[in-house]
C-alpha cells in the first residue's frame, strides 16, 4: 500500500452520541457502519482510520495528534458532528483545525454512518 491515500473519519464516539435524536440507532449499529466503512476503503487500498472524537473537552487534541501522525490525504469529519445542531461550534471548529493542520488535505462530509466510502471517493 505504498501508494496508499491515507483517509482520517472524525466522528463521536458512538458512546457519547445522543441516540433519542436517531430512532433505531444504537451504539453497537453505529460502530459496526463505522468499521464496515473504514473496512471498504482499506479493501479499496486506502489506509483508512477511524478517529473517535468527544463533544469538545479532547476533540480537537484528539484530532490534531491524529494528523500529526501522517500526511492525511482525506479528512471526512462525519454526519453525527455535522448535522446535529448542538454540534456546530464543534464541527466549526474541527473544519478550521484541519484546514490549519493539514492544508493539502480534502475535507468531505457523510450524510450518515453507512456512507463515508462514497464520501471520500467524491475527493479522491
Amino acid at each position: 500500500m505504498t501508494n496508499a491515500k491515507q483517509i482520517l473519519l472524525v466522528g463521536l464516539d458512538p458512546t457519547i452520541v445522543d441516540y433519542a435524536k436517531y430512532p433505531g440507532l444504537t451504539p453497537e449499529k453505529l460502530l459496526a457502519a463505522l468499521k464496515a466503512d473504514e473496512s471498504r476503503l482499506q479493501a479499496l487500498g486506502h489506509a483508512a482510520t477511524l478517529c473517535f472524537i468527544d463533544r469538545g473537552a479532547t476533540a480537537q487534541d484528539t484530532v490534531r495528534a491524529a494528523l500529526a501522525q501522517r500526511r492525511v490525504d482525506v479528512v471526512l469529519i462525519g454526519a453525527g458532528v455535522r448535522v446535529d445542531p448542538a454540534q456546530f461550534l464543534l464541527f466549526e471548529k474541527l473544519v478550521n483545525l484541519v484546514h490549519a493542520e493539514a492544508p493539502h488535505a480534502r475535507i468531505c462530509f457523510n450524510t450518515g454512518p453507512t456512507d463515508s466510502v462514497d464520501a471520500v471517493q467524491r475527493w479522491l
